[in-house]
């Protein structure tokens, strides 16, 4: 039977209310710094010229219904044809972008500042929850859930009587760490917005190749 327990009020003053403010200062903290780190890239007049017949290239698809089909033709032989197109890759002439971005320094170097304003912060913060809140029973969710959840809500708690929608201290941190994008896009904007969920995902999508 699980036990029903009595939070006190200064474990909501004392560690609820500062663990959830200081996980939204660092996120604000680490937007700002990892812009200040952003380096400003030289733009390459190849890759603009390819985005710019890119660009062309999907208004012609978009636009078919409205010219004759003579031209039509004519345009989509311009951009895809197999001997001179200019969307045409010849086999073997792609680029690799994974390639690509260990052969530019400069792509590396952003690429590793932004891992580590992310995994800095977050080891950091980690300790410092782990070494003064360990053990508490921080919250309780007002809704009855299954024993699936004992594990992501009661991290750091060996107790199987106490009820599952009670949450620890150190479930609470990663609650925070991986649910405050809505927050964040109300601060800093939707498209400045983004969660750790989506970074580690980025981080291991390398290996694609988009010109297949």
């Amino acid at each position: 039977m699980a036990e029903d327990l009595v939070l006190d009020t200064a474990i909501r003053d004392w560690v609820l209310i500062p663990l959830t403010v200081v996980m939204i200062l660092i996120g604000i903290l680490r937007y700002f710094v990892s812009k200040l780190m952003q380096s400003q890239p030289t733009p390459d007049a190849k890759v603009v010229k390819e985005g710019q017949v890119v660009v062309r290239a999907r208004n012609l698809r978009a636009g078919a219904n409205f010219i004759p089909a003579k031209s039509f033709r004519a345009r989509r032989a311009y951009f895809s044809n197999e001997e001179n197109g200019l969307l045409h890759v010849p086999k073997g002439q792609g680029q690799n972008p994974q390639a690509q971005m260990f052969s530019d320094p400069n792509m590396a170097m952003d690429m590793m500042k932004k891992n580590l304003s992310m995994i800095i912060p977050q080891t950091l913060t980690f300790a410092w929850v782990n070494f003064f809140f360990s053990g508490f029973v921080a919250a309780k969710i007002p809704f009855p859930l299954t024993q699936r959840f004992r594990s992501m809500l009661q991290n750091g708690i060996d107790l199987s009587t106490v009820d599952v929608s009670y949450v620890s201290s150190r479930s609470w941190y990663f609650l925070n760490l991986f649910g405050l994008r809505g927050l964040f896009s109300l601060i800093l904007g939707e498209e400045n917005a983004m969660d750790d969920t989506q970074r580690m995902m980025q981080m291991g999508g390398f290996g694609f190749d988009p010109t297949k």
